[in-house]
Order: structure tokens, then sequence, then C-alpha cells
């Protein structure tokens, strides 16, 4: 940043709102108004699994059962379950009053395809659901789980918060999971509203009137979804400096995603407050398309994985005070139970030199590097450029693309050459929850045209994967298997972690309600 834009936005940390700007949050003050982590492209919570998309969808849907701040799963949707003493059947039943937001009672068929549908593209379900035999609706309010064998896990992959299973009326339900939805309906705390949708600038919700909320307080993303105000806006702003001069003016109320270098500013302003709102820390990823060359080689992969060095993505993205980051060279979320660097030796590395040495010998020959960068996304911006110098360093033939983030999502879906629109590289971040476990570790995933973005195909993790499902309730055993696949994602290289840094939010002080939890939603916030 230059000490021009610090200058202009030195006036604004007094901490004085202007009078025609109170004016206006009195006629607004039942709306929240919101500058998101990024541009709303896609609607869809299943096509893709974008965080920005995942913010909407716990928005407008709701779900069976949900993790509180332990990571425990509580029913939400669902009244309770019940589960057969052979453990081979669950039954489900809904809460009374369940409605979508065109009126129509939520029945158990509704539930039932959007279980399906989203169990086709979810990686921990995916595991799962060999052992399903059937579900069946036994009336409109409860549906049971036939099983071939018992799924200790299945509330844990129904309420998981990396990827959730949202619940969408039937008929578009049975849209196919490879194909995106366009209509939102779904009977959460607030309604989309597609009039008002500009992607790249805004989008809004209002309050759904016939939610019906639980009467428990909210833990986590379990409890009573209470919405607040009336109107949610998101307003995309591209520029950093002007988001800060939004907050610290009163022009916008909520900024989930700030640039860590104006912290300092913000902070210095008593009108807005600065913290750690998210649980975890969040983890940066790199991550090669394994379809295309030149990073079909896992020797090239290898050889880059050589030259990375976290600290300098952690530095590029949230600054030199090492209270703000950390790093973490396997691949589950440090300090949990299955943290481990089996064969993450490649990370210690850390030599150019090295890795162009590496990259002749695995028979690099000029291929194009196509490396996508998000614009509007600074630190994914800012880890994709980290990348782009080691790139450059080595040797590789290397076009960076900058793109807005809603058109990477989009791109990231092709499997095409370069030459034809694809790529080879991107960049994106994850909690550190969704990191914990195989089940639901996305990047993890490794069976081919099923696999994340990249489709890695490596039977060996998917072997461990199934192993972990049947013994990992076994510490020891849990812990063999998960050393066991960091060294086989060491030794294929298809995804290079980066390290996790920690996000503050910033919001106006008349704002009421904010709690911490495993992802960013806005229902219990209020404005006074």
């Amino acid at each position: 940043m230059t000490l021009g834009r610090r200058g202009v936005l030195a006036g604004a940390a007094a901490g004085v709102v202007a009078p025609h700007v109170v004016g206006a949050q009195s006629s607004a003050a039942r709306t929240l108004r919101v500058i998101p982590q990024a541009n709303l492209t896609s609607v869809d919570p299943v096509w893709t699994t974008a965080v920005v998309t995942r913010n909407h969808a716990f928005l407008i849907y709701d779900q069976l059962c949900a993790q509180d701040a332990s990571g425990a799963i509580r029913p939400q949707m669902a009244e309770g379950w019940s589960v057969s003493d052979d453990q081979l059947a669950w039954t489900f039943t809904l809460r009374e009053g369940l409605a979508f937001h065109d009126g129509e009672p939520v029945r158990a068929r509704d539930c039932i395809a959007s279980i399906n549908r989203w169990a086709r593209r979810d990686p921990f379900m995916q595991v799962l659901w060999p052992a399903v035999a059937e579900i069946t609706a036994l009336d409109d309010r409860r549906f049971r789980f036939r099983l071939h064998r018992p799924i200790p896990l299945l509330t844990l992959a129904l309420g998981q918060t990396q990827f959730p299973c949202f619940i969408m009326p039937e008929r578009i339900a049975q849209t196919d999971a490879f194909q995106q939805i366009r209509e939102t309906v779904g009977s959460g705390p607030f309604r989309f509203i597609p009039g008002e949708w500009n992607p790249g600038q805004k989008a809004v919700w209002a309050r759904n009137e016939r939610y019906v909320p639980r009467q428990e307080a909210v833990d986590g993303l379990a409890g009573g979804r209470m919405p607040r105000v009336d109107r949610i806006e998101w307003t995309v702003i591209v520029d950093s400096a002007t988001s800060a001069n939004a907050i610290n003016q009163g022009e916008q109320d909520y900024w989930e995603y700030p640039l860590h270098d104006l912290l300092p500013l913000l902070r210095r302003n008593r009108q807005v407050v600065v913290e750690q709102r998210l649980l975890d820390g969040t983890y940066g990823i790199a991550r090669f398309n394994t379809l295309q060359p030149p990073f079909n080689n896992p020797a090239i992969r290898r050889a880059v994985a050589m030259a990375v060095d976290q600290r300098d993505y952690l530095r590029a993205v949230a600054g030199n005070d090492q209270a703000g980051w950390g790093v973490c060279e396997g691949v589950f979320t440090c300090d949990t139970s299955l943290a481990n660097e089996a064969g993450s030796d490649i990370f210690k590395t850390r030599n150019i030199e090295r890795a162009r040495a590496a990259l002749r010998e695995a028979g690099y020959n000029g291929e194009k590097v196509v490396l996508i960068t998000p614009g509007d996304y600074p630190q994914i911006n800012a880890l994709s450029l980290v990348t782009a110098d080691i790139l450059t360093r080595m040797g590789m033939n290397l076009e960076v693309v900058s793109t807005d983030w809603g058109t990477l999502v989009q791109r990231r879906a092709s499997r095409e050459p370069v030459e034809r629109g694809g790529w080879s590289i991107i960049h994106t971040t994850s909690s550190g929850q969704a990191l914990t476990l195989p089940v639901f570790h996305l990047f993890l995933r490794a069976n081919g045209p099923n696999a994340w973005f990249g489709w890695p195909d490596v039977p060996e993790v998917e072997r461990l994967r199934g192993e972990w499902v049947e013994k990992g309730a076994d510490a020891a055993e849990g812990r063999r298997i998960a050393e066991a696949l960091n060294r086989a994602a060491m030794r294929e290289m298809y995804y290079m972690p980066l390290g996790y840094y920690w996000q503050p939010s910033a919001w106006r002080r008349n704002i009421q309600g904010v709690f911490r939890a495993p992802a960013t939603v806005f229902w219990n916030i209020s404005k006074t």
C-alpha cells in the first residue's frame, strides 16, 4: 500500500461519524451492509465449494443437523433421529412448521432428493455411500436410511460445515449434481432476491417471515438461527482502501476479510470492532491440474514444492508478525489429533537452485504454465503471486492470468488444455476445521474425475480414506492411517499446503450479536 492511501485513510480513524451518515444509518437501521470476501457468481452450493457461495447458502437454506462450536452434531431441521438396535436403520423426523420460501411445506421427499444430489459431490458422503442401501420416505415428516453396514459417522457427514447438506425443494434438487441450479428457493432464515443480484457488484437477501427457528441459543452453527434484520446487502468493493474507508465512515457495517495491512488503521477507530470471528485459522493451498502438462508429472510438482517456503506466503498475506500466522507442513490441521509431517521433508528444502535442478531432472520441456490469480481477493491473490515468483525463478514458461474470483471459480472447472481455456495451478483457502479428518478433507481426496479441481487419481489415498472410516475410531489406528495419508499426499504432491493465518473481521460497534463460528453467517446479528 502506498503512503498516499494511508494519508487518505488516516482521517477516517478518528471515530467520528458525520451527521449525514448517521441519518442514513437511521433510515437503514434494519439493513445489514456487508463487504463480502469475494464476488458471488454461483448460487449453487453443491456445484461449487466456493466459500462465498456457502455463505450465501447458509442464509437461504437450512440443514437437517449442524455442528456446534465444539464440533458435536445437533438436530437442526430435524426434530431428532433414532437408530435401530442393529445400527442398520436411521429414522429422521422433521420439525413441524418448516416451509420453503415459496410457501410449500418441507417434506421428507425434499430431504431425500437434496441428500441424493449432495452425496454425488461431497467427498465425505462419497466414502460412506456404498453402505447406503436406500433412503425412503415414511410420511411427509419422516424418512429412513437403510444401510448395508453400520455408518457411525452418518450424522457427522450430514451436519458437517465444510460441504453442508442443504435442503432444497425436490423439483430443484432433482437437477444433476454437475449442473448449476439457478433457482434459489430454500427454507432458511433469509430469502435471496434475484432481481437485485448484480454479480460483481451487489447481492441482496430479505428476512424469511415464514422461518421457524429453533428455540435454543445459537452455538456454533447449531441452535436458533434468528433473522434479526430485514435485509442483508453485500456490496463488492475491489479496492481494500475503499473498503476500509467505507467501514470507518459508517457507509458499510461489516467487512468479512479486511486486508491485514489495514488492521491497525481500523483498530484506531473507536466505532469499529476488529476481532477473529472464525474459530479456526485459514489455511492456504496451491492446487495443481494433474490432468494436463506439465503438472501431470508428479516429479515436476515435487520440484516446485522444493522451492516453497511457507513463511514467504504467510508474510505476503498477514505481515511479519508471527502471532498472525503459522507454518504447517502436513495435510492435516496443525495441533489436532491427526496432524503429522510424515513424508513432509520436501518442504524443508526451501531452495530454488535445488528446485531448478529437480525440474530439469523431471524432464520439464518448456510447457506453458497458466496460473490464475484473483485480483479482487487480496489474500488469495497474494498467495498466487508468491507462487508466480517461484515458478518464474525456476525458469518455467509462466503466464499469469489476473481475473476476478468469480471468473476463477467458473474457470477452474475446465479440464481443457491451457490452449483451450484451461489452467495449470490455482490457489484457495480453507478453514482449519475442514482439514482435520480424512473424510471431509476436500483437497486430500484423490478419486480422479470426482475429486476436487485438479482431479488427482491416487488409489492409495482413497483406500486409506476408506480404512480410516472403518478403523479411525481407534486413536492408534487413526494416527497410523493419517501418517500414511500424509506420506502419500507428499509423494504425489497434487496440492501444496502453504500454512495458516488468522483472518479477523471488522464491524461497526452498533452491530450486535456477532458470534464466533466455523463459518461466516449473519443470523442473530442486529443493528442498534
